[in-house]
């Protein structure tokens, strides 16, 4: 869509506010807002100006000076704001004109060009299944004195025996009892069905909406797959969507990896394919779940790189709390058809030539979606390039459920970091396959790397609460 077009889709839709936003290191989006009759053609050449320095792990206040560059195709109109408001998304750049190389946005950019410049394919396709808890309430604090956190949902297994609902209705959902019951034991599934509805006047193609598996109000909402960009733009609105459509419920959304022990963890399995010329290049019938050979040494890559790559696909210290055997988190590095205890699987079930595509699961959706996909693309283009073949490398196939296996029949399989500190450590020393054409660069890769450990060393300065079931009596 051009810029005269936003334009007059501005004045048809009786826009009266243009919100231009981007998306910081940890994925998180902030805005800018400007009156609709201010904007002309030239905001979309020159740019929206913001203070970088006051973005964590941008720039520092002696050089703070970005500007915002409006992508006209991003564009869609908020159903939150009580003044017609359009959104556009942004690449970042800085005042001389050149791409900021922080900017998670332009990295993705950069990453679907490099796939182009290879030879090897077009167009990387991408399909997040990203899952989230919808609570009635959240309660959390940590200062000198007291450390807790409290959620609550009226699904939840806790509340069997409460009384505050005018008369306790059970149907309450157990512990990992929760996949796709229907109404009542399935108290969301209009509220699921409003934020499609939203999702879909965004621009984004619903698949289809359940009931996921732990206590308290998981869900899933699967939408298209698109290419890099694309995809990640949408997972944006995603979020966005999610989250506000839930509070206009008087209800909380939250898409931490493990919010609550005892039960399983939200993730976000990854679907990828590449495309050349609109032609499937991961399909090969008779093949291992027919799959091509590029396809399989694209899983190469994907698990050879795994230990670094996880540190973009899982960079919060509350990824590894979901990323441990027992619930169904897939920690084991290993690649299988239709098997969903490997950290790879080959999906098998009414799939076409086109639909032929690989899924890494151990994905969340603290990941910024920019980096993590540009990443996950450079490390399968690496195995491409190097044709490293997963088999060959010791990650399967295990056509075998890994959760039921000994300890003894596990001692060939790899398992994904058990930390954030240990990913880090993994993305120190294994980075180069991200620099290739200058998707990633070096300074990039340190400035991240020093950013979340920054975190990590905040989580783990502060005392536990659970330490005083261990420790308070010695």
């Amino acid at each position: 869509m051009s810029a005269t077009k936003v334009l007059e889709l501005i004045k048809e839709k009786n826009i009266e506010w243009v919100d231009f936003r981007f998306t910081d290191l940890s994925g998180r989006s902030h805005h800018i807002s400007l009156p609709a009759n201010e904007v002309e053609e030239e905001t979309f050449t020159l740019g929206v100006a913001f203070d970088g320095s006051s973005i964590p792990g941008f720039r520092g206040i002696e050089e703070s000076d970005m500007v915002m560059s409006p992508d006209t195709d991003s564009v869609f109109i908020d159903p939150f704001t009580a003044h017609p408001t359009l959104i556009v998304l942004c690449n970042i750049h800085l005042p001389s004109g050149e791409r900021y190389e922080r900017d998670p946005r332009s990295i993705a950019e950069k990453a679907e060009e490099y796939l182009k410049s290879t030879g090897i394919g077009t167009d990387a396709y991408f399909g997040p299944e990203a899952e989230f808890f919808i609570f009635d309430e959240v309660r959390y604090s940590t200062t000198t004195n007291e450390s807790f956190f409290h959620v609550d949902s009226e699904e939840a297994a806790w509340n069997t025996g409460r009384k505050e609902e005018g008369g306790n209705l059970g149907y309450k959902v157990g512990p990992k009892g929760g996949y796709v019951p229907v109404q009542p034991v399935d108290s969301q599934q209009d509220l699921r069905s409003e934020i499609c509805r939203l999702l879909m006047d965004a621009g984004l193609r619903i698949d289809r909406h359940h009931h996921e598996v732990a206590t308290a109000g998981q869900g899933e909402i699967n939408f298209r797959f698109d290419t890099l960009v694309k995809t990640a733009d949408n997972l944006q609105k995603y979020k966005y969507i999610v989250q506000n459509t839930a509070r206009q419920y008087g209800k909380v959304a939250t898409f931490m990896p493990k919010p609550m022990f005892g039960d399983n963890g939200s993730g976000m399995h990854v679907h990828t394919s590449i495309f050349k010329d609109g032609a499937p290049l991961f399909y090969e019938k008779g093949g291992y779940a027919n799959l091509s050979e590029m396809a399989m040494s694209f899983i190469g890559g994907i698990l050879q790189h795994a230990p670094a790559l996880i540190a973009l696909t899982n960079p919060s210290t509350n990824s590894y709390k979901r990323l441990v055997p027992g619930y169904e988190a897939p920690v084991n590095l290993a690649f299988s058809k239709g098997n969903r205890s490997a950290s790879v699987r080959i999906p098998i079930a009414s799939v076409s030539p086109k639909g032929a595509r690989i899924e890494f699961r151990t994905p969340d959706a603290t990941a910024n979606p920019y980096l993590a996909f540009a990443a996950m693309l450079m490390a399968g283009l690496d195995g491409i390039k190097n044709k490293l073949d997963p088999a060959a490398l010791g990650y399967g196939p295990v056509d075998r459920n890994i959760y039921e296996m000994t300890e003894e029949e596990k001692k060939g399989i790899k398992s994904a970091p058990g930390s954030l500190e240990e990913a880090l450590d993994n993305l120190e020393a294994d980075h180069g396959f991200l620099l290739e054409g200058g998707v990633f660069t070096k300074e990039f890769i340190e400035n991240y790397i020093d950013f979340k450990r920054q975190e990590a060393k905040s989580v783990s300065i502060r005392i536990h609460p659970y330490e005083y079931n261990l420790y308070f009596g010695c």
